[in-house]
């Protein structure tokens, strides 16, 4: 949901003015992950946030994520917004049944919800994804920074997160069960 556009060669649904259209009009479907590395014995020991330039020339943090295809499964949309952010060999590993740890309603009003984006009325489903490769940020993401659970959550990288997202991290690493040692 980065406000930062790159056109997308295969669009897969909808023109960038119908995309405005219908944004105006009903909740747009997306995925958001937070990318995580795990000690061998299943541990979380560093969280990827992603730097990125917004439409207004600010710097921002956030999470990987994208919309969701129309004819597009959720497994699908994941991994291409992971490829997208994260580049090809990240090598994600996805659970068999992809179920969202939460669900995110971001309203286009800003103060009516701890989430926020002005384009639009969205709803993600957000997951904790495992990543194994080498991550290279492709597209609208400028940087990838691995931290430890701790630097995650403090309140400062937290506030850096666009759109409320530092609240989505929060609830990830409680998921989790994150030592903040």
């Amino acid at each position: 949901m980065s406000s930062v556009r790159t056109p997308d060669p295969n669009p897969g649904w909808l023109s960038e003015l119908a995309l405005e259209e219908t944004r105006s009009r009903v909740p747009i479907l997306y995925v958001e992950a937070v990318p995580v590395r795990l000690t061998p014995e299943g541990v979380v020991e560093q969280v990827g946030v992603l730097l990125r330039g917004s439409s207004t020339g600010e710097i921002t943090r956030t999470l990987v994520s994208g919309r969701v295809y129309h004819g597009e499964s959720i497994r699908t949309a994941l991994m291409r917004n992971l490829e997208k952010d994260l580049g090809p060999m990240a090598f994600p590993r996805l659970p068999a049944c992809p179920v969202p740890f939460t669900v995110a309603e971001y309203l286009p009003m800003p103060g009516v919800s701890p989430l926020h984006d002005p384009r639009q009325h969205a709803v993600a489903l957000v997951y904790v994804v495992p990543v194994t490769g080498d991550c290279e940020p492709r597209q609208d993401a400028l940087e990838l920074t691995w931290l430890t659970p701790a630097e995650a959550l403090s309140a400062e990288l937290r506030g850096e997160l666009e759109g409320g997202r530092g609240l989505l991290l929060t609830q990830a690493m409680a998921h989790v069960g994150a030592n903040l040692a």
